[in-house]
């Protein structure tokens, strides 16, 4: 059984996409961190970008709320797990705040998970362009949805001091929700983007000084004692009942899993990491772009998403690399490949200036990168053959995001996933390559929707190691 202690909580939520929810809630987790509060922050939806600002903000690892790929239970456990011996935890909502899976309802929307979780909610607008039509903007999400607690209001992008006031006062007397701060339009706040989103923290040089300038706004415009009081006025998270799990006979061999990490892999769900760790693996990161590779120790292999294609140079010249992997797949040790990870184990990547940079070779065919957005949204993938995480016929939750797309006349023969979207009518498609133990494609998998799934992957590492 796992019991929420009933840690102060918010969500910071946007109005729309593009209002500045991140900027927002990276500096209100800055602030309260300056304080010395011991701030928790999480993701709405299946973001890997705005997380790397949120750690920084914090100096805690930043959690992904997917309503979609988990289940209530799912995600209300893995909420409470961890906030444990926190002060206070931040979310940052996903789109507008009534966004979610598709037209019809509000799954894995912002307000959905707002309300299994029991957080009041601080709604963030652009005022930019807007006067009284603000106060409109607001009363139309309070009354949308009067479930959801809209507890205060952000104001973003005002064009001056007297602006954001007035546009409070409109906001306060139509609504009579309090504006608990404002940030003004500056290029010192704005966080620079580029395809699949904003550049992350980790890579983003000036990152760390744009965030000292927006914790400077936030610490000296926001009511943060206000935004606490709000933060502790939230309800208990509701108990769920955990299902004991069974001690994977795996732990007790350690088989080490070599993790790829650094600017050209950057997009894993910690869960994902920790759940393989539970389950009895030793993880061991290394960077294929400082020139590393997975040590004789490892019996297997993780290859996250990220930007390999802004890297393509650094890691074709990688031949220590593609030796060890090459001789992992001839022993048929388990090899996961999600997205850019997919795409390195091809034969070749082409990038946006067209030029071919050879890769690993394990897949046939090659990625190419494309001038506009080739894939987005949640998939159902069903295994059609059993593979690293599933038996065939199995169905599991994921999700793509990308820029590229994989020519090969082969791949037929060996396809991993039939995938659907979300809708009823959305057609079939095959997609991903799977070989023996080797399971690689664009879809990005939660592993915490299934307690199977690491428990699978592990044991076939420690097989592998067996096999030595």
């Amino acid at each position: 059984m796992t019991r929420s202690d009933g840690t102060p909580r918010i969500a910071i939520a946007g109005a729309a996409s593009g209002v500045g929810k991140t900027t927002v809630a990276a500096g209100v987790m800055a602030a309260l961190h300056r304080q010395g509060l011991i701030v928790q922050p999480f993701k709405c939806g299946p973001d890997y970008i705005d997380p790397s600002y949120h750690e920084r903000a914090a100096q805690r690892v930043c959690r992904n709320l997917d309503a979609w790929m988990l289940d209530d239970a799912q995600l209300i456990e893995g909420f409470s797990r961890a906030c444990r011996n926190v002060d206070v935890a931040v979310i940052e909502g996903v789109m507008g705040l009534f966004d979610g899976s598709n037209w019809n309802d509000e799954r894995a929307s912002t307000a959905q998970i707002a309300k299994l979780l029991k957080v009041p909610v601080i709604l963030v607008v652009d005022i930019s362009g807007a006067a009284r039509s603000a106060a409109a903007v607001v009363l139309g999400c309070q009354h949308f949805d009067p479930a959801v607690e809209i507890s205060g209001v952000i104001l973003n992008f005002a064009g001056s001091e007297r602006h954001a006031e007035g546009c409070a006062e409109a906001i306060t007397d139509i609504t009579g929700l309090p504006v608990l701060g404002w940030l003004p339009r500056e290029s010192s706040l704005e966080i620079p983007e580029r395809h699949l989103g904003l550049v992350p923290g980790g890579e983003n040089s000036g990152s760390g000084s744009a965030l000292e300038t927006i914790t400077d706004r936030v610490v000296a415009r926001f009511d943060l004692a206000a935004i606490m009081r709000i933060a502790r006025s939230a309800a208990k998270v509701p108990d769920v009942s955990a299902a004991k799990r069974v001690v994977p006979s795996a732990r007790g061999l350690r088989p080490t899993l070599a993790v790829a990490r650094d600017e050209a892999f950057c997009f894993y769900y910690p869960e994902n990491l920790e759940l393989l760790a539970e389950a009895g693996a030793e993880i061991e990161y290394f960077s294929p772009l400082r020139g590393e590779a997975p040590s004789q120790r490892a019996v297997g292999l993780y290859l996250g998403g990220g930007y390999p294609e802004l890297h393509a140079a650094k890691l074709a010249s990688n031949r220590d690399l593609w030796a060890a992997i090459a001789s992992l797949s001839l022993r048929d040790a388990p090899i996961y490949a999600e997205c850019g990870g997919f795409m390195v184990l091809t034969q070749d990547l082409i990038d946006s200036g067209g030029h071919r940079w050879p890769m690993a070779g394990l897949i046939p065919g090659s990625t190419r990168m494309t001038n506009k957005l080739a894939a987005l949204g949640y998939r159902h993938a069903t295994a059609v053959r059993s593979n690293l995480l599933s038996e065939a016929g199995s169905t599991l939750r994921g999700h793509e995001f990308r820029y590229s797309t994989w020519d090969c006349d082969e791949s037929a023969t060996n396809q991993a996933w039939v995938l659907r979207g979300t809708h009823r009518e959305a057609p079939s498609d095959a997609a991903g390559f799977v070989s023996g133990n080797l399971l690689a494609s664009y879809v990005h998998i939660h592993f915490a929707q299934r307690a199977d799934i690491a428990d699978r992957f592990v044991e076939k590492l420690a097989a592998a190691k067996r096999g030595r």
